[in-house]
């Protein structure tokens, strides 16, 4: 019977061209094709796509082979969790009305294996930031969403994938480790270990695969992204990994 629970975000589809876009589909569709016989649970941990809206008619055309791939994983039994990162936040009821898929809007705290888990893509956490947060409250907000959708789809998608083509992902370059009292998501998490206990924080966002010891018996992961690392985690129901995908040619 399959166990493991996987971990993965960032794979910023659709940016920063279409061929390399296509490439990187593949590339992860290859990668759940491998991870399939041992998933119980998956965990989409936001920015799956570099933009997202949906439109009450209109979704962004592509990406069928994923969604085609996670249905079918959804269908056998796979439990899908699908995050909303800076860059997918407008995902609305398409995944869970289409594939089954259960949205996590924030934080989300769970238990298995008997250990804690704190789970969240990781944007607007820790210290700083703050032009970003509060960006973050109004694009979140009914009205803004509700504004964008008076928007013809090719006027709003158009206007968003010029967005997308200025943005960190478009630019695939390899983020730096700023030390671990650098770290925000580092200093967020062990701010919350002060009020509970945790054994694993897993975050995305921060685009560098990280494993940060946080004490004896917590530890922060960041998952990285499937633009240079193709990363993810793996939770065998002992033990958390930090693992890489590289499928022979």
């Amino acid at each position: 019977m399959a166990k493991n629970i996987y971990f993965a975000s960032d794979f910023h589809l659709g940016t920063p061209s279409y061929a390399e876009s296509r490439a990187r589909e593949a590339r992860i569709v290859s990668w759940l094709d491998f991870i399939t016989p041992t998933c119980a649970e998956l965990f989409l941990m936001g920015d799956i796509f570099d933009f997202w809206f949906e439109y009450a008619k209109v979704i962004p055309k592509g990406f069928i082979r994923l969604q085609g791939k996670l249905a079918e994983m959804a269908d056998s039994g796979v439990k899908i969790y699908f995050f909303k990162g800076n860059h997918d936040m407008w995902v609305r009821d398409y995944f869970t009305q289409e594939i089954g898929m259960e949205i996590i809007s924030d934080e989300m705290i769970m238990e298995r294996g008997g250990k804690k888990f704190y789970l969240h893509h990781g944007d607007g956490l820790g210290p700083g930031d703050n032009k970003y947060k509060f960006l973050r409250k109004i694009f979140r907000s009914k009205l803004c969403q509700w504004l964008f959708a008076r928007l013809h789809p090719n006027l709003g998608i158009g206007i968003a994938n010029g967005w997308s083509r200025g943005s960190r992902a478009a630019q695939t370059e390899k983020e730096v480790f700023l030390g671990e009292d650098k770290e925000w998501l580092a200093i967020y998490a062990k701010e919350q270990l002060q009020q509970t206990h945790f054994d694993y924080f897993i975050f995305g966002h921060r685009h560098l695969p990280l494993d940060i010891a946080l004490g004896e018996n917590s530890r922060y992961v960041n998952i990285g992204e499937w633009l240079n690392y193709n990363s993810y985690a793996v939770f065998d129901g002992v033990d958390l990994k930090l693992e890489y995908y590289n499928p022979t040619p």
